[in-house]
């Protein structure tokens, strides 16, 4: 018998438990998500009570949440350490977390709520089957892959996420087939629960040309920067609320109140919540040039005041605003930069440029592929040294200082 059979058959079982609780997870999650949106739209008047819910949801995180406060960067640091837990805990405090800053009307994502819930849930399945410290970094990698791929419908973005992001220029391949199947899996039974996922077009692609591959040069590098003013803004804005505000519950609170009086000062609400209408539009015609700064804006403030909720879907609208108003200023394709701009400032804010260019061609087909791996290359080498995930580390060789050994 194949020595490594064993190995393969126990994998695929453990990925397939992993991917099938994340994917439930992810279900349930997108689903509840769906009726908060629906209640907050219905419901105008929510919005006042963002600073209350904001507070509640901080108290109890202050009070129970202990090391969940963390998120994705305590999975990240327990893949590398293998020291201390992730609590079991973290999967319904932040379901319950993500879904209150959307029916108040705070502007967040959902992919840290998927990855935290697929962390939380294979590290709960690890112990079940009592796995040693090798073997439970592979299954927390599962668990992010799985809560990725499930809650984007992008398995294959999925895997490649799980390995890319523990390390900045780094990917471990072990532990590729089982994220495989967790992402696959959990990809499946959220769908199998009725979960439909959106997807955009890239419209008519142009032929390549030089004049069009020097625009969507300069456009990359705009979403580069634009990945850094995010990642920066966000790491000020969180640096400042805790250091002004000592008190967790009352810092979401003004947080809150800050977000209600931008809303207001502007006259629009169309930066509240994921941004799903605004990211339709950005495909449609050429939007504001100013939208993507005030996207990032009150996302940097929704999250900066301890708000939960992923970042990915509002760097999603970021740099779909971004790239369709380029698109009107360079006189190209709106909806192909776009989706360039969608995935593009991902990659510069997550520092996952393979698993941002995949996902690109599940979302938008392979005939773009050329322009989405500049934008994604491109964007992660002018976005900085590093992203939105401080449990992230460092590349030990740096493409712009090499080594004088």
């Amino acid at each position: 018998m194949n020595p490594m059979l064993p190995a393969l058959l126990k994998w695929t079982a453990l990925a397939s438990v992993v991917g099938a609780l994340s994917g439930t997870a992810s279900a349930l999650f997108l689903g509840s998500l769906d009726l908060a949106t629906a209640a907050r739209l219905d419901h105008p008047w929510l919005l006042w009570l963002l600073p209350l819910g904001g507070a509640a949801i901080s108290w109890l995180y202050m009070k129970a949440g202990k090391e969940a406060a963390r998120g994705n960067n305590l999975i990240i640091e327990q893949i590398h350490s293998g020291q201390g837990a992730i609590p079991l805990r973290m999967a319904p405090f932040v379901l319950l977390g993500t879904l209150a800053t959307h029916l108040f009307g705070g502007s967040a994502g959902r992919e840290g709520t998927a990855v935290q819930m697929g962390g939380s849930l294979a590290e709960a399945t690890g112990k079940l089957f009592k796995l040693g410290e090798a073997d439970r970094k592979i299954i927390l990698m599962c668990g992010i892959s799985a809560g990725f791929g499930s809650v984007f419908g992008t398995p294959l973005a999925g895997t490649l996420f799980g390995l890319e992001v523990l390390a900045i220029g780094l990917v471990s391949y072990e532990a590729l087939l089982p994220c495989l199947v967790a992402s696959y899996t959990g990809h499946l039974v959220t769908t199998a629960w009725g979960i439909e996922h959106l997807h955009y077009s890239m419209g008519n692609i142009p032929p390549v040309s030089s004049l069009l591959l020097s625009k969507i040069v300069l456009a990359s590098i705009c979403f580069g920067l634009a990945a850094l003013l995010f990642s920066a803004l966000t790491k000020q804005l969180k640096a400042q609320f805790a250091k002004r505000i000592s008190y967790p519950p009352l810092r979401s609170a003004v947080g809150g109140v800050i977000l209600i009086a931008l809303v207001y000062l502007l006259g629009s609400r169309d930066y509240l919540g994921l941004g799903l209408p605004l990211l339709q539009q950005s495909f449609e015609e050429a939007v504001s040039p100013l939208a993507f700064l005030f996207k990032t804006l009150f996302t940097s403030l929704t999250l900066g005041a301890g708000f939960q909720g992923g970042e990915v879907t509002p760097l999603f609208v970021i740099g779909a605003t971004l790239g369709s108003a380029l698109g009107g200023l360079l006189h190209t394709s709106i909806p192909l930069l776009a989706a360039i701009g969608l995935v593009s400032l991902f990659s510069g804010a997550a520092k996952t440029p393979i698993a941002c260019f995949i996902m690109g061609i599940e979302l938008f087909g392979a005939e773009g592929a050329v322009y989405l791996f500049i934008g994604c290359v491109l964007s992660f080498l002018f976005s900085g040294r590093s992203g939105i995930y401080e449990a992230q580390k460092p590349a030990a060789y740096s493409f712009f200082k090499r080594d004088p050994k």
